[in-house]
Formats: structure tokens, C-alpha cells, sequence
């Protein structure tokens, strides 16, 4: 939840040694659990923005000016055709009630606050009912739910499965639920607020002390400055509450995520935590004795709450979740929530954002996450190599060093979080995303996640109120040029699209599917780029070479981040490498599995093999050995 105003800074030093080599085999125990699957590839899609095709965009705009986009907008057209790109998983991003400044008072629905509200359209990450979804969503507002069920449906109809967000670290300053199901209680209706901290609250408090607006700088104003009779300066809470990123003054920065509240795991102000822990040895254990070591244990209030809210989705048919700021909740809760909800969809995919290298084991292994980002590793990194900085040779070791848990950190290059591609401060061009988008896609056992509009190049150059510019607005009413153009007046057939972006979006379903195909993207890895910084003349450290395999399927990937060189190079593979992939001496044929345009010969000589490589400015080629 970067974009809710925190700035997580990760520095990672990475030593690349001349001397190791960075190889990685999965134990025999992954590679057969893997070899029945197929690498998943995750389409991230902003809901409210995705079928909106009002081209308005003004800032600060209302629903009425800028248009929003809804549930009905997700076609059986519309999901084939995101299915046909390589997709396997949707993310539906916003679908829970948040705050929003759109009036459904007629509903039932209490307005919502100005002052406490980010953008006009709100933050999807401040939600105010977890039982039910975002009424801008709907053609109907009070038939809001039962159009997200058909949603549902479509989707599962379409091949796909859909995930949604849960944001358990924290919920908005003005939760309220109309729906709830009976037996189900508010977020902290049953506090006892006289307390700064009891085990069952569920929210932090400060008593006797009333909760205080930020003081807003550098010219911001709620709304943009725009009149709104509930833009008065004021938000009644007594006790103040601690904010969502933990801030405990009763009078948050404007910085801190002032909109939301931070919800209470039973971890007292000063760390200790009221409740048990793990056994020794449980992070080697599977999700049916986690679930089993909670069965007689009294946890806190929150975590009955949240696995609740998580089953109530999975019996709607919700396959699985991500979790917003999973590392600042207890890695305790994960293994309790997430235990539940396999033991009720034992395949439901759990996908989680944890910034901390050292924390990444622990809340895979203790807190049963599926995935996790590889954000302040292979990201970063290879935004710094596609910003024309960075080099390839930083790559291998990230890795070498995640290969034991290689499967479990999902990769992307774009998320609601993160700038476009294309946006000035990024790279200034999607091309340059292609041979970092290859790497992402193919260099491990783990799905690949991309953002809606990414396919096409979008670079996010509106200013639309709250979000900035070089990243699509979660916070506000508008539309995204090039997926409007793609949507085609509700065709969904990119009928609008220039030719760059139709080639674009080419080479994503190219690679995409692919992926989704390949037996050898579920086998084996081995690096061959620090080998051939070693013996392969022209050969430099803005290419990238690996290779993937499997029992029936041998891959050489090899991919150019140079904007402006072409390289030409025999390529080489050393000796212990075609020992394991039973290469014996004599020549095959290479080709590339993209356009299928390219051809080289790859020699076993000596037991060494060498391929010839040309290969232009941002080009990838995945040769497959024949």
C-alpha cells in the first residue's frame, strides 16, 4: 500500500562473485509436486476503471463527470479475451465497500467523509463493509451484491479464477456494515474504549483524547479544494483511534494513512503478544496441522473477524485473496487464517505483500502464503536495468539466493502500486519492458503478474486529483486511454488501438501463453550469464542468459536490455550443463518459441556447447532445443 502515502526503502547490496556459480536444481520432492502444473499468470485489473470509456478526465471529477466503470462491463467477451492473453487468475482490485464521496444515502448507505476520504472516488484500500462491494460498481446499487455473484460466475465460466483484495492490517476510520451476516458484529462495536489496549478490541485507542485532522501542506485540500457540504475541516472520533500505519497521535501526519485505523491482532503497545505461538518445527508442517494447532486454542477477536470475512468470499465462490501489507500483522494470524480458508478451498491461491527479505520464509512457511511479491529484489533490479543504470549481472544472485523458495515469489513489472513502464519517470517506453518481461515470466517456477493497460503500453500521464501522474489512479473517477481503446465502445477487440499497441499486446500473448504451456518453466534453471561474462567475447552485462528444462522440453533464454546495440556472439554452455541435459556431441537445431523466426545451430563439442547468438536492441529469444 505504497501509494497510501508510506514509503517502504529496501537497499539491497548484492556481491556478484566471480567465483560461484549460480545454479539452481528444485529437490526432487518440488519438481514432482510442480510437474503436474503450469505456471499461473495473474491479470490485475482495476475494476472501477477497467469498462469505464467516459474520456473526460478531469480532475477531481464526480462519477457523473468522469464516468466509472462496473461489474457488467466484464463481458463473456471481455474475460475470453483476457483469458486468450495467457491469463489464468483475475484480480478484481476494489471490490469491497470502500469510502466513497458518491451519495447512496437513498440506499441506506451513510455518506462518507471529505476529510477522511482519499480522492473522490476513495481509496480501495480503506474499506467500510467487508460483506458487501463497492456500490459504483453496479448497474443496481441494491442488487450490488448479486451483480458481483454473476461476475463470479462469468469468470469461472470464462476458465478463469478471481482473486480479491483483503486488507487486514487495517479497515476505514468510519467502518460500518449494513450487511453483515447474523452472529456478525462491527470492526470495534464490542471495544471497550476506556482502554488504550485490551486483547479483544479490535482497534487501538487514546483515551480522552479526540481524533484531529491532519494538517494539510504543500496546498492540499480534501477534494481538491471543491465545496462539499461534509468538507468542513471535521471528523468526530472519540477516542481517537491509532492509524492504520501505526501511528498512535491522536493527530496523524498528513503522510500516515490517515483514512484508515489500525486493527489490533492481541499485540499490546509494547510488542508482547497475547496469544500462542507456533510450535518449534510448525514452519515445516502443512496447512492441515496449522489448522489443527488452532483448534483448541482462544484467539483474539480481529483474527475471528478476518477468517470469517475470508470464508464468507470462498463460499461465494472467491478463489482466492490478496492480502494488502501482509507483514504488518502477525505472522501467528496467517497461519490461522490461511489454514482455514485451504481447509475450505485446499486450492485457493494466497497472495500477500511483504517487503522484508527476512521476513519472506517465515510468512510463507508459518503463515501459509502461497506467494509473495518480488518487489525490493528482482524488481527493483530490473527496473534499474530497464532505467539504463542497472546491471544483468544482479540477477543471478537474487536467484540463486530466493531458490529455495523460488516458487513462492510471484514477479511483475506494473501493479496498482508501482509507476508504468512507459511513464517518463519509469522508462519512458514499454519496449523496454519486453526483455525484462521475458526474464520475469520465464526465469522461475513462480506466476507472473501483470496490470490491465500494461499490455498495451500504457504510460498513465493523467492527472486525475489525488494519484499522480506515472501510476493509474486508484484514488479517482476517470478512464485508461489505451484499455479504452482496446475496449472499443464495449466491442472489447482493440479497434482503437494504434499499431505500436497492437504489437505490443502481441508479444504479451505470445509470451504469456506460452508460459502457461511450458513443461520446462516448471523444471529445472541454471545461469550460463556468469559463465559466458567469463568466456564469451562481445558478450556484456546488459544481456541476460539462462536455461530452463525439463524431461521433454530444453530452453536457452536469452534477452537483450540494450535499447540501441545489436550483439552477435557464440553463446556458450558449459560442460556440467549438457552432462544434465544429456546433450550428446553433435549439432541441433535452436529456434525461437516467440515469432518463430529465428534459427541458430547449437555444437556439443568436447562436452561444451556453443550457440550462435544476434540478437537486436530489446529482443528475447526462448530457443527451444530440437
Amino acid at each position: 500500500m505504497k501509494s497510501a502515502k508510506i514509503i517502504y526503502i529496501a537497499i539491497v547490496l548484492i556481491t556478484f562473485s566471480a567465483c560461484k556459480k549460480h545454479i539452481k536444481t528444485l529437490p526432487k520432492a518440488q519438481v514432482i509436486k510442480l510437474k503436474m502444473k503450469k505456471k499461473e499468470v495473474v491479470y490485475q485489473v482495476f475494476t472501477r476503471l477497467f469498462g469505464n470509456t467516459n474520456t473526460n478526465n478531469k480532475p477531481w471529477g464526480t462519477l457523473k463527470e468522469n464516468g466509472v466503470g462496473k461489474f457488467n462491463d466484464f463481458t463473456d467477451k471481455a474475460l475470453s479475451e483476457i483469458k486468450d492473453l495467457g491469463v489464468t487468475h483475475i484480480w478484481y482490485t476494489g471490490v469491497p465497500h470502500h469510502n466513497v464521496i458518491t451519495d447512496y444515502s437513498q440506499y441506506g448507505i451513510s455518506n462518507d467523509d471529505p476529510d477522511i476520504v482519499k480522492g473522490r472516488a476513495g481509496s480501495p484500500y480503506a474499506v467500510k463493509d467487508y460483506y458487501n462491494v463497492n456500490p459504483d460498481l453496479a448497474e443496481s446499487v441494491e442488487n450490488r451484491l448479486q451483480e458481483f455473484e454473476a461476475l463470479i460466475t462469468r469468470t469461472h465460466k470464462a476458465g478463469l479464477k478471481l482473486i480479491i483484495d483483503i486488507v487486514p492490517n487495517h479497515v476505514a476510520r468510519n467502518y460500518q456494515s449494513l450487511t453483515n451476516p447474523v452472529g456478525i458484529t462491527d470492526f470495534g462495536a464490542d471495544d471497550d474504549t476506556s482502554l488504550q489496549y485490551h486483547v479483544n478490541n479490535n482497534f487501538y485507542y487514546n483515551p480522552g483524547e479526540a481524533f484531529k485532522l491532519p494538517n494539510w501542506e504543500n496546498g492540499y485540500q480534501p477534494l481538491g479544494g471543491k465545496s462539499h457540504p461534509m468538507a468542513d475541516g471535521l471528523f468526530e472520533e472519540n477516542p481517537a483511534k491509532w492509524t492504520g500505519n501505526g501511528s498512535r497521535a491522536s493527530q496523524p501526519n498528513m503522510n500516515d494513512w490517515y483514512e484508515t485505523v489500525k486493527v489490533n491482532y492481541g499485540v499490546d503497545p509494547d510488542g508482547k503478544k497475547d496469544f500462542d505461538e507456533l510450535p518449534e518445527g510448525y514452519d515445516n508442517e502443512d496447512y492441515k496441522k496449522h489448522y489443527k494447532f488452532w483448534q483448541d486454542k482462544t484467539v483474539p477477536s480481529s483474527w475471528v473477524k478476518f477468517k470469517d470475512i475470508a470464508l464468507y468470499w470462498t463460499d461465494k465462490g472467491v478463489d482466492g485473496f490478496r492480502f494488502d501489507m501482509a507483514e504488518m500483522v502477525p505472522v501467528e494470524f496467517w497461519s490461522y487464517m490461511n489454514s482455514h480458508i485451504k481447509t475450505k478451498n485446499p486450492d485457493a491461491f494466497l497472495l500477500a505483500e511483504v517487503y522484508q527479505p527476512h521476513l519472506y520464509r517465515d510468512y510463507i512457511k508459518k503463515g501459509k502464503m502461497d506467494y509473495l511479491y518480488d518487489k525490493v529484489q528482482l524488481y527493483d533490479t530490473l527496473k534499474h536495468v530497464m532505467q539504463g543504470y542497472g546491471s544483468t549481472n544482479a540477477i543471478p544472485p537474487i536467484l540463486d539466493e530466493l531458490s529455495d523458495i523460488e516458487h513462492h515469489m510471484l514477479h511483475f513489472l506494473e501493479n496498482h502500486d508501482e509507476q508504468r513502464i512507459a511513464s517518463p519517470d519509469f522508462a519512458g517506453s514499454a519496449d523496454k519492458g519486453k526483455p525484462a518481461m521475458v526474464v520475469s515470466a520465464t526465469s522461475t517456477t513462480a506466476p507472473t503478474m501483470i496490470y490491465f493497460g500494461q499490455e498495451f503500453g500504457e504510460a498513465a500521464q493523467e492527472d486525475l486529483g489525488f494519484g499522480d501522474p506515472t501510476r493509474t489512479s486508484i484514488f479517482d473517477y476517470g478512464s485508461v486511454p489505451s484499455v479504452v481503446r482496446w475496449v472499443n465502445d464495449k466491442k472489447f477487440d482493440g479497434g482503437q488501438l494504434t499499431k505500436d499497441e497492437k504489437n505490443l499486446r502481441d508479444f504479451y500473448k505470445r509470451l504469456l501463453n506460452f508460459t502457461i504451456a511450458s513443461e520446462a518453466l516448471m523444471g529445472n534453471y541454471q545461469d550460463i550469464h556468469h559463465y559466458n561474462q567469463q568466456h564469451t567475447e562481445w558478450y556484456n552485462d546488459k544481456v541476460l542468459s539462462f536455461v530452463r528444462w525439463s524431461a521433454n522440453e530444453q530452453l536457452i533464454i536469452i534477452s537483450n536490455f540494450n535499447a540501441e546495440n545489436t550483439y552477435g556472439f557464440d553463446l556458450q554452455l558449459p560442460e556440467d550443463l549438457t552432462l544434465k541435459l544429456k546433450l550428446k556431441e553433435g549439432v541441433y537445431m535452436v529456434e525461437d518459441q516467440l515469432y518463430n523466426t529465428y534459427q541458430s545451430k547449437l555444437k556439443i563439442e568436447n562436452g561444451k556447447g556453443t550457440v550462435r547468438i544476434d540478437i537486436k536492441p530489446l529482443e528475447s529469444f526462448i530457443l527451444k532445443i530440437n
